[in-house]
């Protein structure tokens, strides 16, 4: 890896959470590539001492734990010398019957997916607003968009999580501290590699990741990936809740 010297990213202290495998773990690699001096977090402790590779701050994380999330903010704060950007990329998936039901499952999705992400807010935004500048970073996915057979506790959780960020993109816009929402569509990740359904237009997780950073130095609001699945679900949202049930169905 050829780390640059200069650019938007080069000496920003970026926290990376949920890094230990897939669009995490790529990006943390990109970000360190593009300069930025970068905290992994995650629960597989030995994925991110791998991915750590002595250049990166590796500190193991149950975003599901409030308590540690708050401590182990603190300990990156320290061991970056301060915070410029929080990076959200942990998340829980798995495919949803409706027919059964299965109240643990829908629970886990919002354990990880909300309230985990609630808790890393919590441990860094009053930080970001007390010092005036900071970016918040969090990948939601397109499955947020609309509504999806199969997807109804991951889809919910992703719908809550874009809509989150809007709101906190508004609320934080006098504060010096920007907000990016990241959709991508399907990404070749340990996550996806369960699925047993068509996943169109399927990247690779550098490309996600160059992507994201790219994103990230623009300044950009919303980044939604590939372009394909972008225009498609884009357009999805403008389908009559009927054809959107009927097409869905199929």
């Amino acid at each position: 890896m050829t780390r640059r010297t200069s650019g938007p990213l080069s000496g920003r202290r970026v926290w990376l959470v949920g890094a230990s495998s897939g669009i995490g773990a790529a990006l943390a690699v990109e970000l360190a590539a593009r300069g930025a001096r970068v905290a992994v977090s995650a629960r597989r402790a030995d994925r991110l001492r791998e991915l750590a590779g002595g250049s990166l701050l590796a500190v193991p994380l149950d975003v599901t734990d409030a308590g540690a999330v708050e401590r182990v903010a603190r300990e990156v704060r320290g061991g970056l010398g301060g915070l410029d950007a929080v990076v959200w990329c942990a998340g829980y998936w798995k495919q949803f019957d409706s027919l059964s039901w299965d109240r643990q499952v829908f629970a886990r999705h919002l354990e990880v997916n909300l309230a985990g992400l609630n808790n890393v807010l919590a441990a860094t935004v009053p930080h970001l607003v007390g010092q005036g500048h900071g970016q918040l970073v969090g990948v939601a996915s397109v499955a947020g968009y609309r509504g999806l057979p199969g997807a109804e506790a991951y889809g919910a959780t992703k719908a809550a999580q874009i809509n989150l960020l809007e709101a906190l993109r508004a609320s934080l816009s006098s504060t010096g501290v920007s907000v990016l929402a990241v959709c991508p569509g399907f990404v070749r990740t340990e996550m996806t590699a369960t699925n047993s359904f068509p996943m169109p237009f399927m990247v690779e997780p550098d490309h996600a990741a160059e992507v994201i950073a790219d994103g990230m130095e623009r300044g950009a609001v919303e980044v939604v990936f590939p372009w394909q699945m972008a225009l498609l679900m884009k357009l999805a949202r403008l389908v009559p809740l009927r054809a959107w049930s009927a097409v869905a169905r199929r």
